[in-house]
């Protein structure tokens, strides 16, 4: 029995080891937050095994362990009519509000995160963030599921993105859902949020595209990868649940570039080099000249002397503004409309949002910054039981008032 106990307060103590993680006494729920980041490292470290022996890409394997539970069906309420379909080959699901005669309602694009590799429109948690917008702002929400990694790399997500987004913004389609052509938002979160940011970009200088988005709303998006040392990557670098060491796998996995260039990235050794067009990308997102004193506060840049060119000829992606839209030059950011942007303290991508807030606003853009001092990455879709989080209920709720008022 000795030996039971003996084996038992060791297995205790190493579980105490694997979940605790020193946070701040000011970020919302810490003991929860220790547990649930406890399980996505479990995850991780379990689909980094399995690949390891071979029995499947990392990526696929932690896509399936984070999804099998958390499938959900368009279940249609006697609210919300909820049906998958497909829009110009892109899978998609829809939360239609029931119809009034007559009356046209607003329409939503959003595009979920997790890395460009993981999440999905049909999880639970994205389905019932889409269901809660749809019924409290009576908008028509499309949430767009676009493949993901390893099956495609930059850019097919944001091609399938923009796919479907103009399929919705044709006239006979909008015509379909009841759709008022003028009051269109697009939306989203994480990896998510740089789709939207681009696609917004995108659509706003294309000529040809006859409705343009009334809104863009940006959730702790990800808005570049050319500085991982700002203040917030700095300081969040082993912040749940998105640590800087991870953020740089996932950027690496969406240009299907190599894992051994991390360690290079994380010390801005990708972009460091006496090269025109990283200069003129790196002066757009000056984050010296872009934060305020009080987020700067002691960090300094961190800019490599003579850097690696050879991870930019493996990896042109990164000097791509399609996957950087935080660098868009500011003629474009001038033809934007009325933005949202939400940041959380406690998240390694909060400088992205905050830079892109003073860039729009520096460009004459309408903007709204949210920002949440106890609030770290993916937080808004931690809104319900089992992973209910106060900061998750207040994000959510003032997102979703924001639109509402302003769509």
């Amino acid at each position: 029995m000795k030996t039971v106990y003996a084996l038992l307060a060791a297995c205790a103590a190493l579980a105490s080891y694997y979940v605790y993680t020193p946070l701040p006494d000011t970020i919302s729920d810490p003991w929860k937050l220790m547990f649930l980041d406890a399980t996505f490292r479990g995850a991780q470290d379990l689909s980094n095994m399995a690949h390891y022996f071979g029995l499947g890409h990392h990526l696929r394997v932690l896509y399936f362990i984070s999804t099998y539970f958390d499938k959900q069906d368009a279940a249609s309420t006697d609210k919300l009519t909820v049906t998958d379909t497909v829009f110009d080959g892109v899978q998609v699901r829809i939360f239609e509000p029931v119809k009034r005669v007559g009356v046209l309602k607003r329409g939503i694009v959003y595009i979920h995160g997790g890395g460009w590799a993981l999440g999905g429109a049909r999880l639970r948690s994205y389905d019932h963030l889409c269901r809660k917008v749809a019924e409290d702002v009576d908008a028509v929400v499309v949430s767009i599921e676009y493949r993901l990694v390893p099956d495609v790399h930059f850019p097919e997500q944001l091609n399938d993105a923009h796919q479907a987004t103009t399929h919705f913004l044709r006239p006979d389609v909008l015509a379909e859902y009841s759709v008022d052509p003028n009051r269109i938002a697009i939306s989203g979160d994480s990896a998510g949020g740089n789709l939207a940011a681009v696609l917004c970009q995108q659509f706003a200088r294309d000529s040809s595209v006859v409705h343009k988005f009334k809104l863009q709303a940006l959730i702790y998006p990800v808005l570049q990868v050319l500085d991982f040392n700002t203040p917030s990557y700095q300081s969040n670098k082993d912040m749940p649940v998105n640590p800087r060491f991870v953020m740089a796998k996932f950027w690496l996995d969406y240009f299907n570039g190599d894992h051994s260039f991390v360690h290079a990235m994380l010390v801005n050794n990708h972009t460091s080099m006496d090269h025109a067009q990283a200069e003129t990308l790196r002066a757009r997102l000056n984050w010296n000249s872009l934060l305020p004193a009080q987020v700067k506060k002691h960090y300094q840049p961190v800019m490599q002397s003579m850097g690696t060119p050879h991870i930019l000829q493996k990896i042109p992606a990164l000097l791509d503004v399609r996957a950087s839209p935080l660098a868009a030059a500011k003629e474009t950011l001038q033809l934007l409309p009325k933005t949202y942007v939400l940041t959380c303290e406690y998240d390694v991508l909060r400088d992205d949002g905050i830079m892109y807030v003073k860039r729009l606003e520096e460009a004459g853009v309408e903007v709204e910054h949210d920002h949440y001092d106890d609030g770290f990455h993916g937080c808004m879709i931690f809104a319900t039981w089992p992973t209910y989080f106060c900061v998750g209920i207040r994000t959510r709720d003032n997102y979703i008032k924001w639109l509402d008022e302003n769509l």
